[in-house]
């Protein structure tokens, strides 16, 4: 990609003093993941890669959760925050199509940037104090037609890999909860993991936008969604209640993942 192509993609400051890290694929890591027979994952290495990857964002989170994409290009999901991150991306080989998507944000560039997207919704400050070098996920997204086991393993592999070549201990990011009921889903969830699956004290962060959960009645049935469901599973722990995000219209839990403390038999899976 040129230096004009950067420039047109990122705002003018960005541009000033900025190269996002997947217009260089000779200095990218190499993720050696072996390739499963329908699906194969890699970095976004180009503008048009990382479209793909808003595209996917952008369909999913308007039908699940009916969000508001407020200075968005027509049918992308964008933020600033996209040009400083890392894209991965999953293709399905028998058509090409990106369906599968995670955005990597590594601490150098949260620096640059001035902060976390997770900082946008909860206050951090026991776990910065705690932890200087966070590597931050999000966007993760799925195309609800290829939502298989396939699939995030390859995303999951890549990230371990991706974390190994960094040097990186710890993963942070925002797991959603549709709030299209209301809110009953997240309190229920919230009662069950702050007696299950809580974070040290000395690492619990706070929502700036804190959701009135005592007024919902609590079903000790339900069930997690899939992807909080799977960051449990793998040794993630919530680090307080959530914070409402009113542009996606969701409750966003933030999970905070050791991958030194990870079970040994998902530290073998992805590795």
């Amino acid at each position: 990609m040129t230096k004009l192509a950067i420039q047109h993609f990122l705002t003018a400051d960005q541009a000033a003093g900025f190269t996002p890290s997947w217009v260089s694929p000779a200095s990218a890591p190499n993720l050696g993941v072996a390739r499963e027979s329908r699906y194969e994952v890699s970095l976004a290495y180009s503008q048009d890669d990382v479209r793909e990857a808003q595209r996917l964002r952008y369909e999913v989170f308007k039908q699940e959760y009916g969000a508001s994409f407020l200075g968005s290009a027509a049918g992308l999901d964008t933020d600033s925050f996209d040009p400083y991150c890392d894209h991965l991306i999953v293709r399905f080989k028998g058509t090409g199509e990106v369906v599968g998507t995670y955005r990597i944000l590594l601490p150098e560039q949260a620096r640059h940037l001035g902060r976390y997207y997770s900082q946008s919704e909860f206050f951090m400050t026991r776990i910065e104090r705690q932890i200087p070098d966070l590597v931050e996920l999000g966007r993760s997204c799925v195309d609800p037609e290829h939502r298989n086991g396939s699939v995030i393993l390859l995303l999951w592999s890549a990230i371990i890999r991706y974390m190994r070549h960094h040097h990186r201990r710890y993963l942070i990011g925002c797991a959603s909860v549709s709030m299209r009921d209301g809110g009953a889903l997240a309190a229920s969830l919230w009662d069950r993991f702050r007696s299950t699956s809580m974070v040290d004290p000395l690492l619990e962060a706070f929502p700036k936008h804190p959701l009135a959960l005592s007024r919902f009645p609590i079903d000790a049935n339900v069930q997690e969604p899939a992807l909080i469901r799977g960051y449990l599973k793998i040794g993630a722990n919530v680090c307080g209640e959530p914070s409402w995000d009113p542009d996606f219209n969701t409750a966003d839990f933030l999970l905070l993942m050791d991958l030194q403390t990870m079970p040994a038999r998902y530290a073998r899976h992805f590795g």
